[in-house]
């Protein structure tokens, strides 16, 4: 019974992260130095969040919750998702090297390795991902014109990313320090499910 009480509570959890996150979703700006189609948001603390307590299926999971509801509320400018696709492969690549250095090492500075970790195939992932996936959906979907996908990458995409995972390193920083109790609570609680 305790088992089935803890399943529906970490559904329950998943649902108010992923709402949680699907709000800060919508609260993004962009930076003044970069191209306009990059935004900055805190969507991906509530799903770091879910990934340390619960485990990374949970942060996943708010990572794609938030995006489906980020689409069917807002929608995409040619009902292909590319935006959502790319956003939800940001935050998984961020989230899970945090979690599993998190995982090891279950301190603030074990957390902020993790973040920097995070920040770092995030940044060099969506670079790669970039060029050959994402901007050329953009181009065949959205019309975009020629431009230099390197140039783009190089000089706007990558340090963004950085910049956002600095910014998001800072915030979950300051944040956990407040819950740290909480949160060795929750993991000390889910882990019993396993």
């Amino acid at each position: 019974m305790r088992k089935q009480n803890l399943k529906l509570r970490s559904t329950v959890t998943i649902a108010m992260l992923s709402s949680i996150a699907f709000v800060l979703m919508m609260l993004d700006f962009p930076l003044p130095w970069f191209p306009v189609f990059l935004k900055i948001d805190f969507s991906d603390v509530p799903a770091l969040i879910a990934a340390i307590t619960m485990g990374p299926v949970a942060g996943i999971v708010v990572e794609l919750i938030k995006n489906i509801l980020d689409w069917l509320f807002k929608g995409a400018p040619t009902g292909v998702p590319v935006g959502h696709m790319a956003n939800f492969t940001t935050g998984v690549l961020f989230i899970l090297p945090t979690y599993y250095i998190y995982k090891k090492f279950k301190t603030i500075p074990g957390l902020a390795v993790g973040l920097a970790v995070g920040t770092f195939v995030m940044s060099i992932g969506m670079s790669v991902l970039n060029y050959f996936i994402f901007l050329p959906m953009y181009t065949y979907f959205l019309g975009w014109g020629s431009f230099d996908m390197y140039e783009t990458i190089v000089l706007g995409i990558l340090p963004f990313n950085i910049v956002k995972g600095i910014i998001i390193l800072t915030v979950a920083i300051l944040l956990f320090r407040t819950m740290k109790t909480w949160i060795d609570k929750q993991q000390a609680t889910y882990l019993s499910l396993k």
